[in-house]
């Protein structure tokens, strides 16, 4: 069952890719987004059978591959990924369907996001090491080449600073998983049969540290975080949305995933400095946004804030905390993809992003009334504005985090007061006042246009009013890995030496 959400995008990819007869933007585009949308409402099915009570991974597919390096092709779900790879189809779906029909080599664009889809997917569901790795690896082929080819004027600079920086990411990530199962003495690399936790404690710190600034690269974290603002802004708009939307939470995810959970005593004594680098995180990329004039490089910066949350939550680890992380990604993912989506569409109507040459979007007549209303209910769901699914994430976050890091909970939540700021700096200038003389001839806003934006809203207001259809599926699984007693956050490390003395 697993195994068809990683073939169906690839099958799709290798269709579209090697169709024998000439394809056109319109029908390549529709064909790649019946194969998204099959892929999507499969995984809608797989998580109305998935049984939240169970905290053990369900339908899980097992084949051995390659013996001789502990290889095995071993998939599994449980309620830390399966929101994930629900937002992975959906997103995937908006970027298809808001890709232009004109869009040059239609069957390479199409092909390659399918393959992103693949990769990301297979990541999500990867039971093993060096599987994960295999498909963390897989994404950044495609990305490369969507931001490269039909990136801006600057894509080439943007791509490859994109590529060194993942490269070195993964780098550091299998170095740290080889790490773990050879010192441990593993014999394969599967999940369920590692023991890293039972390492002293300053191997385990030395293996964090590449997971930290492995997936720290990638989430991204400061001051591994320049690749990111470079990327979006010469990235198409749907490419932002699935880089914003998705592929971001690879990072947090892996750092939920394989590093507070494999290796807790390292995880437990480095936690307060995990802390503070979250703070650091979200106070800078706040203040970055801040000081923006391009709409899309300031929608960037603020994901490097709104990501800085979700590590305050791993580092404090209870089970609040950890619930409201991985909300967080969720929410996240919607917000960041329909700003996006809005600004794209600002772009491609008023010709520039500039907050020094566009006012007065908002102009019932000829503005963009639609889009100025939906971008509106965006930055209020991203500044936690009640009522919104950003805000009941933060909520959670801030409150599972604040009995064991209060300075840093509250330094943190600054982050959200410096959101208002920056978001309410872009709808004065862009969208409020009279309209400037510079885009005084917009071309007409279509509904397909506005549709998958409107999708976007609709759920972030709906999961904002009802969050426990999000947390009903997660909450059981974080739940019963927060009440294995190795996750406390502590500044001792003769506890957290005492604690691994125990476990041998």
């Amino acid at each position: 069952m697993l195994s068809a959400l990683i073939l169906l995008p690839l099958l799709g990819a290798t269709i579209i890719g090697f169709w024998p007869a000439v394809l056109d933007g319109k029908l390549a585009r529709s064909m790649a987004f019946v194969c998204a949308g099959i892929t999507f409402l499969w995984s809608v099915f797989l998580a109305i059978q998935f049984n939240p009570g169970e905290i053990s991974q369900q339908f899980s597919e097992f084949i051995p591959w390659v013996d001789a390096i502990g290889l095995s092709y071993n998939l599994g779900i449980d309620g830390l990924s399966l929101p994930l790879l629900v937002l992975n189809g959906l997103l995937t779906c908006i970027a298809i369907s808001s890709s232009d029909i004109s869009q040059p080599r239609p069957r390479l664009y199409y092909s390659l996001i399918l393959l992103l889809s693949t990769g990301v997917t297979g990541a999500f569901l990867a039971q093993d090491l060096l599987l994960f790795f295999l498909f963390y690896e897989l994404e950044l082929i495609p990305l490369y080449l969507l931001i490269a080819i039909w990136g801006g004027a600057k894509r080439g600079y943007a791509a490859t600073k994109f590529l060194i920086y993942t490269a070195i990411s993964g780098i550091l990530i299998l170095a740290s998983f080889l790490g773990m199962v050879w010192l441990s003495g593993g014999s394969n690399f599967a999940l369920a049969n590692l023991n890293a936790a039972s390492l002293p404690l300053a191997t385990q710190i030395l293996l964090l540290v590449g997971i930290l600034v492995g997936f720290g690269i990638k989430i991204p974290l400061v001051p591994f975080h320049t690749w990111l603002p470079d990327a979006h802004v010469e990235a198409s708009t749907p490419i932002s949305v699935l880089l914003a939307g998705v592929l971001l939470k690879l990072g947090t995810y892996g750092l939920l995933r394989f590093g507070m959970n494999l290796l807790p005593d390292a995880w437990s004594y480095v936690a307060p400095w995990l802390a503070t680098w979250a703070v650091v995180s979200v106070l800078y990329g706040a203040s970055c946004a801040i000081a923006q004039t391009d709409m899309k490089k300031m929608v960037a910066y603020s994901s490097i804030g709104h990501m800085g949350y979700v590590l305050l939550a791993a580092a404090a680890s209870t089970p609040l905390s950890v619930l409201g992380a991985v909300m967080q990604m969720i929410s996240h993912g919607l917000i960041s993809a329909l700003l996006f989506l809005l600004v794209g569409v600002v772009y491609k109507k008023a010709g520039s992003r500039d907050l020094e040459v566009i006012r007065g979007l908002l102009n019932p007549e000829r503005g963009m009334p639609v889009i100025g209303s939906l971008m509106v209910l965006g930055v209020m769901a991203s500044a936690g504005i009640p009522g919104m699914v950003g805000f009941i994430s933060e909520f959670v976050i801030f409150r599972g985090s604040f009995a064991i890091f209060p300075v840093q909970t509250l330094l943190s939540m600054l982050g959200t007061g410096l959101t208002a700021v920056y978001f309410l700096i872009l709808m004065n200038r862009a969208f409020f006042g009279r309209l400037s003389a510079q885009v005084v001839n917009l071309p007409q806003v279509y509904w397909s246009d506005r549709l998958p934006s409107v999708v976007l809203a609709v759920l972030i207001v709906i999961l904002g009013i009802q969050p426990t259809w999000l947390s009903r599926w997660t909450e059981p699984t974080i739940t019963a890995m927060m009440n294995v007693d190795k996750v406390v956050a502590t500044v001792s490390i003769e506890k957290a030496s005492k604690n691994n003395s125990s476990q041998k």
